[in-house]
Formats: structure tokens, sequence, C-alpha cells
């Protein structure tokens, strides 16, 4: 029993996966519908084709000698089965062949453009706890390009009156009203508030936009669109023109925001590498920010998967890296011979299923589909098929599918015993799928070059093809005239926003939780991640902590607290003088002692060391605060990532929490050789009460070349 148990799970997901990797079209005109049909596992047999077995089952089906409209796609890689459009009776003669294991009809699954939010596991509902009386008083202030205030995701109906604390005012220019959503709008560049690139619409409401139905980009990824905290207010502090960000119009927005009474500060902003804290004007408002008990959120940047590119490093910023999620953006190519080939894009185009000349240069490409190997899409053919198969889908001004190097090969070598060629592209779809999340590539990664002795990015979200409110006035990608309300994004710009929505989440269960406390809850219950591929680009250097997860991150059992004295030691310890100090803290300061950088009591634990062929020995004093339970028993436990060789000793290995808010100190001993110059060695220490699992990653390396 157990074992039929098994495997109808295990049939079950495979019945899931595929019922969204497939269209659910319909050719009416024939009586037609799309069918799965699965075939379990791959033959071992060396001989067997999948596709040419497929074929002459359905031709053997249907009686036809063409599949031209027929077969709509072929699983051949993982699993064994196709896709195809079949009568009803057809439909019954292959589900009684040897060899089918079963044929179900195709489903279009109800799709929410708050698939991330869902995947993330903050999902709308009784399931989800939510404190709303709080959330309305809790207030993210959104430092970026303004916002459009009369979209949907910003509508104050149903609001009460600003929360008591707020202190700020409406100040967005000509023709700009606020509400008791978006409560306050402050311009710095005399241009107003009013957002004309669509950005910061987007991360405002990615962070705390209301819940608004039948949201979508034409029609894909339609849904409910919603932010982490759609009962919390807005603030919204315009500090970007055209031409970029300037520094004095970002400080001036942290000391405006400090001063407002935000509760959250979310910037995804930032230079394209890591520059002097003392220099940075982000990392000198958000020292002000943690001192006032504001959190302050920071894109990672996006200069991936290139090493050292990580452009926020400073202890006191929560910086986020940006991943996929459970959800992605397909656009189809369907060829004269019935084969399918999927893409990458976000293509609003519908050709009608029309076939179209596939051509393979520009000046034959009117009136056809052009194939190109270049990154464009052409102004004169009816639709492009390129080679450039990124991990995420970006928007296209006109009909276009990215396809992989493979397909793309294919689609060439087809070309070559085929006289000609046609087919059409078909319009974008959203699935979903069972991959576990990874890092994109576009975003930035580690090592610190500030501080090597911090890891950074601390965390990672979905920042990859994520649907939210957008400005009318800015077209959805260059050369477009289409207007929308709406829009796809991807960008660590994207994953911050949604990182500050889980604080603010945080913060309306937990009010008087310090920045820290918030910011150890969020990296210490993440999820694991494995590095994905080979190389430093996969490694705690792509992703920190893990996945956030904000429910386990609402009750961490154990915290890591900082306080600014705390950040004011690292500071001295990376050798700061009472001048440069000055210029991040605002006071006169002199650093005493002689506190290691590493030493600093972070969620995380990293050590460079010089020399990748000699022996070592590096320590890491922590202490936690106790914010679960008393009497509680906390054990200590390591777990070494895939071929570290380190040894690892935590000293004491129990800690016994009579009370709340007591607090426990302990060493970490960390020893080994040999240490892979091109990769860091790596493990997790896990504090487990048998409730709890407060995990921190333990990162050792040397020198970290500046390419993959």
């Amino acid at each position: 029993m157990a074992k039929r148990a098994s495997s109808f799970c295990l049939l079950s997901c495979i019945v899931v996966f595929l019922l969204g990797l497939v269209s659910a079209a319909t050719d009416n005109r024939q009586d037609k519908q799309v069918y799965v049909v699965y075939m379990g596992s791959l033959p071992s047999r060396p001989d067997y084709t999948p596709m040419s077995n497929h074929l002459s089952i359905l031709q053997e089906v249907t009686g036809e000698s063409s599949m031209e409209g027929r077969l709509v796609r072929s699983y051949k890689r993982s699993f064994n089965g196709f896709a195809a459009r079949l009568t009803e009776s057809e439909r019954e003669q292959l589900a009684e062949m040897e060899g089918v294991v079963s044929v179900f009809p195709n489903k279009k699954l109800q799709l929410q453009t708050t698939a991330s939010w869902d995947f993330m596991g903050l999902k709308e509902g009784k399931n989800t706890k939510r404190n709303l009386a709080v959330e309305s008083d809790t207030i993210v202030g959104v430092i970026d390009c303004g916002v459009w205030p009369e979209s949907e995701s910003f509508s104050g109906k149903g609001f009460g009156p600003p929360p008591k604390k707020w202190k700020g005012v409406c100040s967005g220019g000509k023709n700009f009203t606020c509400n008791n959503k978006l409560i306050g709008a402050r311009d710095y560049t005399g241009e107003g508030n009013r957002d004309i690139d669509g950005h910061g619409t987007h991360t405002a409401s990615t962070a705390a936009g209301n819940a608004v139905t039948g949201a979508s980009f034409f029609g894909i990824g339609n849904g409910t669109a919603r932010g982490g905290v759609p009962a919390a207010r807005i603030a919204a502090y315009n500090v970007c023109t055209d031409t970029g960000c300037k520094t004095d119009a970002i400080l001036s927005a942290f000391d405006d925001a400090i001063a407002d009474g935000v509760d959250v500060i979310s910037v995804s902003l930032g230079d394209d590498n890591a520059i002097p804290y003392e220099k940075d004007p982000i990392a000198i408002g958000a020292f002000h920010a943690m001192a006032k008990g504001i959190i302050t959120v920071n894109a990672a940047g996006n200069s991936g998967p290139t090493p050292n590119s990580v452009a926020s490093v400073a202890p006191w910023i929560l910086t986020v890296a940006a991943s996929t999620t459970n959800r992605e953006f397909l656009t189809k190519v369907v060829i004269q011979n019935g084969k399918t080939l999927v893409g990458r894009s976000v293509n609003a185009f519908d050709l009608q299923g029309k076939n179209y000349p596939l051509v393979f240069q520009e000046s034959q490409a009117k009136g056809k589909i052009l194939v190109s190997e270049y990154s464009f899409s052409s102004k004169t053919a009816v639709a492009t098929i390129i080679e450039g198969y990124n991990n995420y889908a970006t928007i296209s001004p006109r009909p276009l599918s990215a396809l992989s190097s493979d397909d793309y090969d294919f689609l060439l070598s087809y070309n070559k015993s085929t006289k000609s060629l046609q087919g059409t592209v078909l319009k974008s779809e959203a699935f979903f799928n069972q991959r576990a999340p990874k890092v994109v590539s576009f975003s930035s990664r580690g090592p610190n070059t500030l501080a090597a002795d911090l890891l950074k990015p601390d965390i990672t979200a979905p920042g990859v093809e994520i649907l939210a409110a957008y400005s009318p006035l800015s077209p959805p990608s260059l050369e477009d005239q289409r207007r929308v309300k709406y829009s796809v994004l991807s960008g660590t710009s994207m994953s911050c926003p949604r990182v500050a929505g889980v604080a603010a989440y945080i913060k309306t269960s937990h009010p008087d939780w310090s920045p820290s406390m918030i910011q150890s809850a969020i990296m210490t219950t993440a999820w694991s991640m494995n590095a994905s591929e080979t190389g430093v680009a996969s490694t705690e250097f792509a992703y920190g902590a893990g996945h956030v997860d904000p429910i386990a991150a609402l009750n961490p059992g154990l915290v890591y607290e900082l306080d600014k004295a705390d950040h004011i030691t690292f500071l001295c310890g990376l050798k700061y003088t009472s001048k440069t100090l000055r210029l991040i803290t605002g006071e006169a300061i002199t650093c005493t002692g002689k506190t290691l950088p590493r030493n600093l009591n972070y969620p995380s634990m990293t050590a460079k060391r010089a020399r990748s062929n000699s022996s070592f020995t590096v320590t890491f004093n922590r202490t936690v605060t106790n914010v679960g339970i008393p009497n509680s028993t906390y054990k200590s436990m390591i777990v070494l990532n895939q071929g570290s060789k380190l040894n690892v000793e935590v000293t004491p290995n129990v800690l016994s929490m009579m009370s709340v808010k007591e607090k426990q100190a302990f060493t970490v001993t960390v020893s080994g050789s040999n240490i892979d110059p091109k990769l860091p060695s790596s493990a997790s220490l896990i504090w487990s009460d048998g409730t709890h699992k407060v995990r921190s990653p333990i990162v050792v390396y040397t020198d970290i070349p500046d390419s993959i």
C-alpha cells in the first residue's frame, strides 16, 4: 500500500508539472482538444528516439502522414510523453496502447500575479498571520523615482487617516495628490514626484501595494497583484531623473524619511560596484536610519555573475540578491512539422497561429519571421526568433522568442534539410515549474570588497519576471508605443522591495524589534540553498544566508542583536580614523581597542585567509538573544557543504535559555588547510531547540578572482 501511495504521489507531481508545461489551445474547427500523453520513464535503449516514436504513435492513431498542427510538444529529457491535439475517439485509442500510462486533458491552471508571494509562503487567507491594525500603522518609505498616484495599488479606499506618528507631507509637485494609502511624497529633483519611468511605481507596489484583482500585462500573468503588507502605508521619495539619482537627493530623502516616521526604508538604487562607506549616500543614510530604529533594505546590484560585484556592503543594511520563482514566462515557436520549441520572452502579441516563412537575413525579413543570432527585435519582420536563452524573460516591443542554444541550433540544422521552413510565434504564457529557486545571472555577487570578513549579499528573494504596478507614461520596453498599468520587470530592484515588505510584515508582529533583530530573523530562518552550478557565482557569495521565508522569520527563536556602538566598533576594526568615522556617523568618535571585524555580532560568519595552501584557525565570537520561549535548550549542529573540509567546533555547544530576552555568548572555532583559491569553503551552524532552527552560514575563502 505504501508503495502504491508513493507511486501515486510521484505520478500526481508529474501530472501537475506536465499540466503547467503545455498549451491549453483547442482547435474547435476540427473538434480536437490538446491532451497530454504520459508514457513514464524514458527507455534506456540506445536506439530509442522519443520524437520519432511519438510521431509514429500519432500517425498510427490518426491515420495522417503529416503531424503539422497535431503534435504540440514532446517530452524527451527527464520523462517520456507528448502533447497532441486529438479527437475523443483518438484519445480513447491512445489510452489503450501499450506503453501509455495515462492520457489526460490539458488544462490552463489559474495563475496569480502574486505567485512569488505565495511561493515565499506569504499567502492571503486565514493561514497567514496578520495584525491588520498594526499593519495599518506601518509606514514603508520608498526612495526611488516617484510613483503613479492614481494606480489602484495606491488607492486610499477603505483606509483611515494616516498614523499619528506620521510627520511627513505630500509635496509631490503639480497635479500630485496623496491619500490615506499613499500618505506622503517628497521630490528632490524639481520635476515632481509623478513617476515617468515606472521603476518607482513598481517597487512601491511590490513592497506594500494594495491587493488588486485582474492585474496583468496584456493578459499575461492575470491574477491579483499585491504587496507584502497591503494594509500598510507608503511614503514616496523621488531622488531620480532620467539621468540618474544624485547623492545629495538620496541623503535628503533619508534625512526626511527618518524624521517623517517611516518604519522601513526600501532603496532599489546603488552604484555599479561598492564604494567606501563614507562616500556612499545609501550607507550613510542607512546608518542614521539604523540608529533611529529603522531598517534599510537595499538591492545588491545587477552586475553579476561577476565575483566582487556586490554594491551594497554595509552591515547595517539588509542586502538583497535576486532569484527565480516557480513561475516563468515562456514563448513557444511552432514550426511546420508540429515540433514546438520553447523560448523566453514576455510577448503579448498574438499571430493567431498563422505560419510565416522563416528567414535568416534581415534583408529578407519583411512580412516573414527573422531568425537571428543577435539579440534584437526586427522592425520589419512579423516576428523574431533569437539565440539568447537567459534565465529570465524580458518584454519585447514586437513578437519575439529567445531560444536556448540547443533549440536555436536545431532550427538552423532543420532549415538546411527543408527548402521552405515555416512557423509561428505564440503569445507568451506563464507556467509553474517544480525547480528550486536559483540566483539569477545578473544578480551581483560577493565577496565584499570593503569588509572582507562580512558576507554580502545577506539574502535572496524573487526578482525575476515580477508583475507589479507601472506608470502609464513609461513604455514597457524600448521602442514600444504601448502603455500599461502593470508591467513585468526583473532585477535586484524587484527583490529589494519584496524583502522590505517582509521586514514590514515582521515589524507588525514585533513592533519593538530593532533593525538588527529583524535582519537576523530574516537571515537565520532563510531556506537553505546549495550551489546550483560550479563556480563561485553559485555559492554563498550569490545568495548569502539563503532564500527569504517570511512565515518562519516571524518566530526565529534566537536573534543576533547589534546597535550603533557595535557598528562603530566594526568600522574601527576596519581601521577607520576619527575623520572618516565622522563622515558616516556625524559624530566625533575615537576608536579604542582592536576588535576584529569578523567578531561583529552578525548572523553570518566569514573569514578571508591570506594564503590558500596554509593551515589556519579562526574564531568567531557571537551572542544570541532568546526571543522564543523561556526554559528552552538549544543544541548546536554543524552541516558541512559539499566538498568542504572545514573542522568546526562550537563552545559551548548547548545554550540553556531560562527567560525571554536572555543573552548567551558562544565561540565558533574553524580550522583547516589548503583552501580552494577559486571557491569558498563553507558550512552552516544550526542552533535548534526542536522547534526552531537558527542557521548561520560559515564561509572561509582566499582571494576570489574577478572573473568566474
